[in-house]
């Protein structure tokens, strides 16, 4: 009791664990088809590959080619500018050496322009020889440039560094640093990095070299500021930063006494450059997972029905003991379901033609079984006949069987060989009226021999206006239909009756009726007269003067050429009241017509007087 009692009570936790493995089955189903996608299919890597392709080049434009880094530069320039030029005016009006012996000439500024200035380097000035106190400058350029972060150098009229922003401590004092001990160091990836920018930069930036301090004129920017006017240049250093350097000159009652120097730190702009292309490449790196993922997913849509579809097609091509299914993508509405109903088409076409050659090979060994039994029984009892009339009876039968033999052979070879022929003949328009005109001609001769008539019926309107009727096909395939069913439809038909063809266009198709006059044919046996080797001779016939393969035969071009073939049996009225008869059988073939656009006559111009 206690046993039962423990295995009810874990009854109930069963089907959870089924549950859990099932979906872990599931999960790890979904991934190894995810990894088997990503690592096996090449359709799946060129479109992922295409894709983050083109969104590298987009991003590597935008990192390389974007004006982002010209437009800082420019706002730096103007913003160092203004900066300077306010930095020069309290310099100038707070840190100017004041002495008695300093005297200006009225006449001398009078003879300036407008915008212009005068140095006091001119002999009118050669003792006014230190106009900037550096210990006044010091603390104002101190104050200006802290929140910028930004150097600044103050030069006199000869080129002499006065004031260094490096040089100065919190407090304003002059202060000269050390040159720094030379380290060997090992290049790192960064310095790699930078080297390569600065190869790239130095074919259109100037390099940047740190001058003697009594060689300020050196910089270009401070040679023009000294000479009166704004200046600013942008260099790349040996670590490929950028360098924004304005000078600005410093003047005091329209005299120049000096030029301030502003320049930007060792990769300040570098630094929000790269700050903003860490940006772009972390929206790279979402776009890329994003763009990643839906081409895996696109892929997947693609590759794996595309895969599944050919491993189906190599099973069918290598399948002997069973046959084979194509996946069906149908419910797709992309060229994917279209490929799928294709190759399903073409495998059950490939299975019924198979199962027709099986079904043929059978037939014809069957066919050809019973000519071989009768010749070969025929054979063995020639030697054993005494009289002359047994032997001629057995030699009647063994010549009768051999023409019976190479009757069915032609026959079975023109059959067999009729697939490859329809497939390699060109349709040509075809006008099936002057066919049949020219085939009921002919068998009307024949069949007058026995008293058979063959007659074309045309209606009045179709007679008189020689109405051509145009098809698709080939003529003598055509007339070989044509033929076939007039020959057997006179077999049928007793002496002094006739065989009508009609031919008449309804809608678009054309219509052609065989009828006889003969007994027509059994209802049981109205679907199996199209079948190989079925026979259904009238009585009287010597036997296997057929092989059964002539309507088979028919059927088969007129399917070829988009036709349809039927048989049925005429019926009328009997004797008794509500009797129906059969008047004979009636075959009936359509092809779909050709019909040529009309040309369309031109309208008649309006007489311009009415």
């Amino acid at each position: 009791m206690d046993r039962r009692h423990n295995q009810e009570q874990k009854k109930p936790g069963r089907p959870k664990a089924k549950r859990k493995s099932w979906s872990l089955r599931r999960t790890r189903l979904l991934v190894a088809r995810l990894t088997n996608v990503i690592a096996l299919s090449s359709l799946t890597r060129r479109i992922v590959f295409l894709n983050l392709a083109a969104l590298a080049v987009l991003v590597i434009g935008i990192l390389y080619l974007n004006q982002f880094r010209e437009g800082l530069i420019d706002a730096r320039v103007s913003s160092l500018l203004t900066q300077g030029k306010i930095i020069a005016g309290a310099v100038s009006a707070s840190a100017a050496s004041d002495t008695d012996a300093i005297t200006i000439n009225p006449e001398r500024l009078l003879e300036l322009q407008a915008g212009e200035s005068f140095s006091p380097a001119d002999d009118t000035f050669s003792y006014f020889e230190f106009p900037i106190d550096p210990e006044k400058a010091a603390p104002i350029l101190r104050a200006a440039i802290s929140p910028t972060d930004t150097r600044a150098r103050i030069y006199d009229l000869a080129g002499n560094l006065i004031v260094d922003s490096n040089q100065l401590h919190s407090t304003g004092v002059l202060r000269f640093n050390l040159p720094e001990p030379e380290m060997e160091t090992t290049e790192s990836w960064s310095d790699r990095w930078d080297h390569f920018v600065s190869w790239l930069r130095q074919a259109d930036l100037p390099l940047y070299k740190e001058l003697a301090n009594t060689d300020g004129r050196g910089y270009p920017e401070v040679s023009k500021a000294l000479d009166g006017s704004d200046a600013s240049i942008v260099r790349v250093n040996e670590k490929g930063r950028l360098i924004v350097s304005v000078a600005v000159p410093i003047q005091r009652s329209r005299i120049i006494t000096g030029a301030l120097l502003l320049s930007t730190r060792d990769g300040d702009i570098d630094k929000i450059v790269e700050a903003e292309r860490w940006g772009i490449l972390r929206v790279f790196l979402i776009a890329a997972l994003v763009t990643g993922s839906m081409s895996i997913l696109l892929a997947g849509t693609i590759a794996g029905p595309v895969r599944k579809l050919s491993e189906a097609a190599e099973r069918v091509r290598r399948g002997v003991k069973q046959r084979e299914e194509i996946p069906d993508f149908s419910e797709r509405k992309d060229e994917i379901g279209q490929l799928s109903q294709s190759l399903r088409a073409m495998t059950n076409t490939l299975y019924k033609r198979m199962d027709a050659i099986e079904a043929f090979a059978a037939d014809v060994a069957h066919e050809l079984k019973n000519p071989l039994t009768s010749l070969r029984s025929a054979v063995e009892t020639l030697p054993l006949a005494k009289k002359p009339e047994a032997r001629e009876r057995l030699v009647s039968i063994i010549l009768h069987d051999v023409r019976r033999l190479d009757r069915l052979i032609s026959d079975i070879s023109d059959a067999s060989r009729l697939d490859a022929e329809l497939a390699r003949q060109e349709s040509d328009e075809i006008n099936l009226r002057a066919l049949l005109e020219t085939i009921v001609s002919i068998q009307d001769e024949i069949g007058s021999k026995s008293n058979i008539r063959v007659t074309l019926d045309l209606d009045k309107d179709t007679a008189d206006k020689g109405k051509a009727f145009l098809v698709s096909g080939n003529d003598s395939r055509l007339g070989q239909v044509f033929v076939n069913l007039v020959d057997n439809a006179r077999s049928f038909t007793a002496k002094g009756g006739e065989v009508r063809v009609s031919l008449q266009q309804r809608s678009h198709w054309i219509v052609v009726t065989v009828d006889d006059d003969g007994p027509g044919i059994q209802a049981e046996d109205v679907s199996r007269v199209f079948e190989r080797f079925y026979t259904d001779r009238p009585q009287g016939e010597d036997f296997g003067q057929n092989s059964g393969l002539g309507l088979s035969i028919s059927k088969q071009i007129v399917e070829a050429y988009s036709g349809e073939i039927q048989a049925s049996n005429r019926l009328g009225e009997g004797e008794a009241e509500g009797e129906t008869v059969i008047l004979g059988a009636r075959f009936t073939v359509r092809f779909p017509a050709i019909v040529h656009a009309a040309t369309k006559k031109p309208e008649p111009k309006a007489d311009p007087a009415v």
